[in-house]
C-alpha cells in the first residue's frame, strides 16, 4: 500500500500555495516540458476535456526542459511539487530514490490499465523492486532509413544486421552519385553519441555492469569499431551529423542513414523548410515511397539486437492528490490518449498499444493522426502497414546503457563526456588500432563517477 503523505509536507505545500496564490480553479497541477505554443495549447485542451468528463481541473504549467531537474528538487524541498510531471527517462528512477515521485501511485495506474497493453521496453526502463517508477506516455526509436527500391533491385536483405548493412554498402556505394551510408563523425554532436550507443547496443556491448563502470569487452567492441569504420569509409569526408545525413538522403545520394522519426513528415514533402530534393517537386512523396525503415538491428555477438529509444513518462509526485492525479494519468492513456499522441505524432509513438479488448486500438488511431507542417497527411497514407508496425515495434526491444543495472545516471555522464566519440573518430581516421581504442576508452571512462 502507498504510505499516507506526511502531515508536515502537506501543511508546507498548503502554505506555499497560499503564498503564491495559485488559481483556485486548479485541483491538480501538471508540469510539462512540451512548452511550444501549439503543443501547450493541445495539452490545455486535453486538460479541459478531462475536466469536462471528471470535474477535476488541471493547471498545465510549462517548464523549460533544461530547468526541470533543478525546479523539481527545489519544489520538493519546499513541499510544493506539482501533482504530475511529464518527464524523460533520465529522471524516473533517481526521482523515486530522492522521494520526488511516488512509485506506488504509478504502479497502481499501470496495473489498472494492464501492463500487457504497454510496450515492454518502456516499462522495463522504469522497473522498480515492487513495480514501476512512472507511467510511460510516449516515445520514439532511432531508425535506419534505407532505399528499399535499390535494395530490391540489387537483391539485398533489409539492413537489420551488421552483415546486411555491410553487404548493402559494398553493393550500393558509388560516390559521388551514391554514398553507401552517412555515418555520424562530428565528435561534439550528441547525434554521434546516439548513433554509436545504438550500434553498441545492437552488439550487446556496454561499458556498464551491475556494480557501475565495467569497461568495454574487447572482442565485441572490436566488432563494433570495425563495423563503424565500414560505415565511415562509405560516407562523404568531413564532420558529419544529422544535417548532412538528411540532406544527402533527401537528394537521393545516400543509400542508408540513421535519423529520428521526426524526419517522417519531411521525407514525405510536408515541410517546406526541409523538402526532399530527389526530384523537382518539393512536395513529392516519391522518396517516402522508396524508403524502408529498421528500428531493431543486431551485431554478430547479439542475435536479438536492440533499438535505441527515448521514452517520456507521467510521474505522480509525493505531494500529489493521489486519487485525482491517478485519474488524470489514466485518462491521458485511455480516453484522452489519441489527443495526447496528436501533440506530435511523428515523435510520439504509442507506448500503450491498445486495451485488453482491442490490443491495437491506439496504434491504429495514431497511424491516422495527421503529421506535417505546411501540408498534412496521416502516416498510414504515407507508409505501408508493415513500416508502421516496424516503427512502433522498436519500443518492444528498446534499450539504453545503464538502465538494467540502475546506472542510467552514470551511463549519461559517460555518453555526455564524448570520450567514446573522440576515440572512435581516432580509430576510423586510422590514428589507432582497435585494441588501443578499447584500452583508451576503458582507461579514460573509468575515471567518470
Amino acid at each position: 500500500m502507498r504510505p499516507t503523505k506526511p502531515l508536515c509536507r502537506t501543511v508546507a505545500s498548503t502554505a506555499l500555495v497560499t503564498i503564491v496564490a495559485l488559481p483556485a480553479a486548479a485541483d491538480i497541477r501538471l508540469w510539462t516540458t512540451e512548452e511550444q505554443p501549439e503543443r501547450l495549447q493541445q495539452q490545455q485542451q486535453l486538460a479541459a476535456d478531462f475536466e469536462e468528463q471528471s470535474g477535476i481541473a488541471v493547471e498545465v504549467i510549462p517548464v523549460t526542459e533544461s530547468e526541470l531537474g533543478t525546479r523539481a528538487t527545489a519544489a520538493y524541498a519546499a513541499g510544493d511539487l506539482p501533482d504530475v510531471i511529464y518527464h524523460t527517462l533520465q529522471y524516473a528512477l533517481p526521482w523515486v530514490e530522492a522521494g520526488i515521485l511516488d512509485a506506488d501511485a504509478a504502479t497502481e495506474v499501470i496495473e489498472d490499465l494492464g501492463p500487457d497493453t504497454f510496450a515492454p521496453g518502456a516499462l522495463d526502463f522504469v522497473r522498480t523492486e515492487g513495480g514501476w517508477a512512472a507511467v510511460p506516455l510516449d516515445g520514439w526509436t532511432q531508425m535506419i532509413l534505407y532505399r528499399s527500391d535499390l535494395f530490391e533491385e540489387n537483391g539485398l536483405e533489409p539492413p537489420t544486421t551488421f552483415a546486411a548493412v555491410t553487404a548493402a554498402v559494398e553493393a550500393l556505394h558509388n560516390p559521388p552519385e551514391m554514398f553507401g551510408f552517412v555515418a555520424a563523425t562530428k565528435v561534439d554532436e550528441s547525434f554521434m553519441s546516439q548513433v554509436l550507443e545504438h550500434i553498441f547496443l545492437a552488439n550487446a556491448t556496454s561499458p556498464i555492469g551491475p556494480d557501475g563502470f565495467a569497461g568495454f569487452d574487447e572482442a565485441r567492441t572490436t566488432e563494433v569499431l570495425e563495423f563503424y569504420k565500414t560505415l565511415a569509409d562509405a560516407s562523404p569526408p568531413g564532420e558529419l551529423y544529422w544535417d548532412q545525413a538528411r540532406t544527402l538522403y533527401f537528394a537521393g545520394q545516400a543509400a542508408m542513414v540513421v535519423w529520428s522519426p521526426f524526419i517522417l513528415d519531411e521525407l514525405a514533402g510536408l515541410r517546406d523548410s526541409s523538402p526532399p530534393t530527389i526530384n523537382d517537386d518539393p512536395t513529392s512523396t516519391e522518396l517516402a515511397s522508396k524508403t524502408g525503415i529498421v528500428t531493431t538491428f543486431s551485431g554478430p555477438s547479439a542475435e536479438e539486437g536492440a533499438a535505441w529509444a527515448e521514452v517520456s513518462y507521467l510521474g505522480i509526485t509525493a505531494d500529489a492528490d493521489f486519487d485525482e492525479a491517478q485519474q488524470f494519468v489514466r485518462y491521458s492513456l485511455s480516453d484522452g490518449y489519441t489527443r495526447t499522441l496528436a501533440i506530435a505524432p511523428e515523435g510520439k509513438f504509442p507506448v500503450r498499444r491498445g486495451t485488453a479488448e482491442n490490443p491495437t486500438e491506439f496504434v491504429e488511431a495514431w497511424a491516422e493522426l495527421p503529421v506535417g507542417v505546411d501540408r498534412q497527411a496521416p502516416l498510414s497514407e504515407l507508409y505501408e502497414p508493415e513500416m508502421i508496425d516496424e516503427i512502433v515495434a522498436g519500443l518492444d526491444t528498446a534499450q539504453r546503457w545503464g538502465v538494467a543495472e540502475g546506472e542510467l545516471a552514470l551511463a549519461s555522464r559517460i555518453v555526455n563526456s564524448q570520450i567514446i566519440n573522440r576515440v572512435v573518430r581516432q580509430y576510423i581516421d586510422g590514428g589507432i588500432d582497435a585494441s588501443d581504442a578499447v584500452a583508451q576508452m576503458n582507461d579514460e571512462l573509468s575515471s567518470i563517477e
